[in-house]
């Protein structure tokens, strides 16, 4: 391709909307334009990325014995039905009408519809296992779309599916879905790690996320670099010590307007932790109290899973009203009926702790957990923190941002037994299909390459994704030796089977280096009339900057000679 014939519109200043690094040089590399808010058009360079990132994904998945499909995107509302995601889903699920007002939704995931596939399909456990994948649009209605194409409400997903006719099965087809994702991110150049995650909205038994660390990272993770255990907060855990307070008499007092933590503790001069603190919610339609300390914090994906809920929401003022008799800042769990109430185990055993009193401007002193409230269970429900003791060595957690690149399910028997997804087994007895689900997020691949990969000049391609491997810098305007030497140069490397832009604008050199650099194309290839009047032109690596002065009839052997080579390591780190 000649950069003169090219769509590549290159920004000269960073865009005032992109926070990200990831997001501002998509930008300005010309790589993206956002259409609207979460909504991207892919332009030329950017798009040749993606789609060496989907031939990487293609291999790795074919090779781990998956079988590539393409599913509809749109879908009738009652499959969703069946398996209770269109209420679940709530507002991130894009619902239309066609013209006879029948219901239909934008896929936000293909869970419910290769299921239905699978029944009509897999009749016996000759049938099994299966795997099927595709590379599809997906559709969510993020509520703040941000970071550029890391959280968007249209996206390019790879989701595969495996089935089996048991826990084995699915295990051995899980292990090889995650093979094959260590694979895919080492060849496209990622320094990632896996992490324990939240099942969430797709159900199961056990999920794990693959990760890149950065900054800027939408999701937070708990880390021991001592024994390796990693885990999303969604669901990370640590040793917690017991809590230690001296028993006393349960006493109401008077804490007239003192509603937070902050304000409670200075009045009654004890320490955060020794408050309950006492967070009423809403479980598909019904009351039920999360128990944490006064310094910890709900994490509400494990109280999610701990319910079994698919419809969990804070309680309104007025429903905290009408079940306590108390307005928010001062209500208990101490005295209630008809309430579930689960506790962290934080709690488990406390005495001598401080709720509200479920009357206006009143607490409770002297509360014995196991005395004054009727506790269903005691489990995990806090936030792990930094510091903290880990769970499996019992060293110090470090807490750091990450985005997640992919995520593995073991979603067992959820949608068979709901869509009737059933086999024939070798006993002649009619079993559930056993799934699980694998996804990877296209443009989230790319993204987190320049995130790891970038300097102030601009994007630092791997060369298994960049979109070209080679550019020509013309340095000389048209009828020069140096038009004629990378005219030569470009149709030479051609036939050799790169892929070349030529960059033969009749621009500055100086403004084609920045060009190039902000691409990120891994080899420059330098062609001016200065070097050619001592018979040789300039290589040099995208990536460290090291420079290689040959002839130009030695151009595509040290081209060959730089490229046999992989230019980052493979391993995960």
């Amino acid at each position: 391709m000649r950069w003169s014939k090219a769509f590549i519109p290159t920004l000269k200043e960073d865009p005032a909307e992109a926070e990200m690094q990831s997001h501002r040089l998509m930008l300005r590399s010309g790589m993206i334009r956002q259409l609207a808010a979460g909504v991207y058009e892919y332009l030329p360079l950017g798009w040749r990325v993606l789609l060496k990132v989907k031939q990487i994904v293609r291999e790795e998945m074919n090779r781990a014995g998956a079988q590539e499909l393409y599913l509809p995107a749109l879908a009738p509302a009652e499959i969703w039905q069946e398996s209770g995601r269109w209420d679940g889903f709530g507002d991130e699920m894009f619902r239309v009408k066609d013209r006879k007002k029948r219901d239909y939704a934008l896929c936000p995931t293909h869970e419910e519809i290769i299921t239905d596939l699978a029944r009509a399909k897999v009749r016996s456990y000759r049938d099994l296992p299966q795997n099927w994948y595709q590379m599809q649009v997906k559709f969510r209605d993020e509520p703040r779309p941000r970071s550029g194409v890391l959280r968007v409400r249209h996206f390019i997903m790879k989701d595969a599916y495996s089935m089996d006719r048991d826990q084995a099965g699915l295990d051995a087809s899980y292990r090889a879905m995650y093979d094959a994702y260590h694979r895919i991110f080492s060849r496209c150049g990622i320094k990632f790690f896996v992490v324990g995650a939240s099942s969430g909205l797709m159900g199961g038994s056990g999920s794990q996320e693959f990760m890149v660390s950065s900054p800027s990272g939408e999701d937070s993770c708990a880390v021991c670099p001592v024994c390796g255990y990693a885990a999303n907060l969604e669901v990370a855990r640590s040793q917690v010590k017991p809590p230690d307070y001296p028993g006393a008499p349960l006493t109401e007092v008077p804490t007239p307007e003192k509603r937070t933590v902050e304000e409670v503790c200075g009045f009654l001069k004890v320490s955060p932790a020794q408050l309950v603190k006492s967070l009423l919610y809403m479980a598909d339609g019904q009351p039920v109290f999360a128990l944490v300390r006064g310094d910890d914090e709900l994490n509400e994906p494990k109280f999610q899973s701990t319910l079994g809920s698919g419809n969990l929401r804070p309680a309104t003022p007025e429903e905290v009203l009408k079940y306590t008799k108390a307005n928010v800042g001062f209500i208990s769990p101490v005295g209630v009926e008809n309430i579930r109430i689960l506790a962290d185990l934080a709690l488990q055993g406390a005495q001598g702790m401080v709720s509200g009193a479920n009357k206006d401007h009143y607490h409770l002193t002297g509360i014995d957990l196991s005395r004054d409230i009727k506790v269903e269970k005691y489990i995990d429900l806090r936030v792990v923190k930094a510091d903290e003791s880990c769970i499996e060595c019992g060293k110090p957690l470090i807490v750091t941002q990450a985005i997640e690149l992919g995520h593995v399910f073991k979603l067992g028997t959820k949608y068979s037994q709901a869509m009737k997804a059933h086999f024939v087994d070798e006993d002649g007895s009619e079993k559930p299909l056993v799934m699980g689900s694998y996804g990877i997020g296209i443009e989230r691949v790319a993204a987190c390459i320049i995130e790891q990969s970038h300097d102030q000049a601009g994007i630092i391609w791997p060369l298994a994704v960049a979109p070209y491997q080679v550019i020509i810098s013309q340095l000389g305007g048209p009828g020069t030796e140096s038009a004629k030497v990378s005219e030569t140069l470009y149709h030479e490397l051609q036939d050799a089977r790169f892929e070349v832009l030529l960059d033969d604008r009749e621009e500055r050199p100086g403004f084609k280096f920045k060009d190039a650099d902000l691409t990120g194309i891994p080899i420059r290839i330098n062609v001016g009339e200065k070097s050619l009047q001592e018979g040789l032109v300039e290589i040099k690596q995208r990536k460290d900057g090291q420079v290689f002065k040959v002839r130009p009839e030695e151009v595509r052997r040290k081209v060959q000679e730089l490229t046999s080579v992989e230019m980052w390591p493979l391993k995960q780190q």
